[in-house]
């Protein structure tokens, strides 16, 4: 089934969900799991679970638990790969994509988590899309 979404942003599984399609300016709260071209997970969720749970919604999908995310399309608050995936996404829905380099982390990577120049496999649960009135 792959199909681009935008250049450097390719849809490999889709479920569409329910309601209303996230638009520029749709507040979207969603979870996500990050893994490298070779499947290794990036695990950042796990320890920002570990130090900040009290203060932070957690879900569990697929047997692990995840930090439920919130962003407001537009703002660039995500990764360029995120952002343009989560538009048209619905409450509920799924998407699996691999994302550019340039749309990720580019470059310079994350110290110690993501190489430079690292393709990345990223599966997104939407939990809820509100578009501004």
């Amino acid at each position: 089934m792959a199909k681009n979404i935008d250049k450097g942003v390719e849809l490999l599984e889709e479920t569409v969900g329910i309601g209303m399609s996230a638009v520029k300016g749709s507040r979207v709260e969603y979870c996500a799991r990050m893994y490298l071209r070779k499947g290794d997970e990036v695990t950042s969720d796990y320890e920002t679970i570990s130090q900040y749970r009290e203060h932070l919604e957690i879900e569990t999908i697929e047997g692990v638990e995840l930090v439920r995310h919130v962003t407001e399309l537009g703002k660039r608050r995500v990764i360029a790969g995120v952002e343009k995936a989560l538009l048209g996404m619905k409450k509920n829905g799924y998407r699996e994509i691999l994302v550019a380099p340039h749309l990720a982390y580019g470059a310079k990577g994350v110290s110690g988590r993501i190489p430079e120049n690292a393709l990345l496999r990223i599966k997104i649960w939407a939990r809820d899309v509100q578009n501004a009135s």
